[in-house]
């Protein structure tokens, strides 16, 4: 991420908007405004697989649910927050991975401009490819600043999505477990 650029196009948008760049609230606002993006934006820089801590020949084969994992990320056609939880669930297939790397996988996804419906994909699909497990599920509840606060103004909507793959796909008893452990 180039921050010399970021500070600049910031400075600009602010003179766009009709302001004064120079005045005393305003005239750090695009180094700011650049640290700000180098975070909100930093899952570019990161791949599951250089996190993830994986233990291999494990015994344990029943559901592992790792719910209520709190994120933010930017919606993709308006640059605007949205947030929520996700929720999140698997069943070894021989592998394990390190608790704390499950919302670390959500993290990575969610800084990136996104829409929830491919951020819910992406999180089950990078589960399945690095642990194989026997079923993965992935349910997100979030809140979108861009229905809030433009377009159809509705501060109370969530939106759920959710991405179910192996067992969690084909097994109504698999699914329905993991939808009951969640709410």
């Amino acid at each position: 991420m180039d921050k010399e650029q970021l500070k600049e196009h910031a400075r600009a948008i602010i003179e766009l908007l009709g302001e004064d760049a120079d005045r005393e609230g305003l005239k750090d606002t695009p180094r700011r405004y650049a640290e700000a993006m180098d975070t909100l934006f930093g899952g570019y820089e990161q791949k599951p697989e250089d996190i993830l801590t994986v233990f291999d020949d494990e015994k344990y084969d029943e559901m592992i649910v790792v719910k209520d994992i709190e994120f933010y990320s930017s919606c993709e056609h308006h640059m605007l927050p949205f947030w929520g939880k996700a929720h999140i669930g698997y069943i070894p297939n021989g592998k394990i991975v390190g608790l704390s790397k499950i919302p670390r996988i959500v993290d990575i996804f969610a800084r990136r401009l996104q829409n929830q419906e491919r951020l819910t994909q992406q999180i089950a699909k990078s589960i399945e490819d690095l642990l194989d497990p026997k079923g993965v599920g992935v349910v997100i509840e979030a809140q979108h600043m861009c229905m809030m606060a433009r377009g159809v103004q509705k501060q109370g909507s969530r939106v759920s999505t959710s991405a179910m793959k192996g067992l969690f796909k084909e097994k109504d008893n698999t699914r329905s477990e993991f939808l009951k452990l969640i709410s």
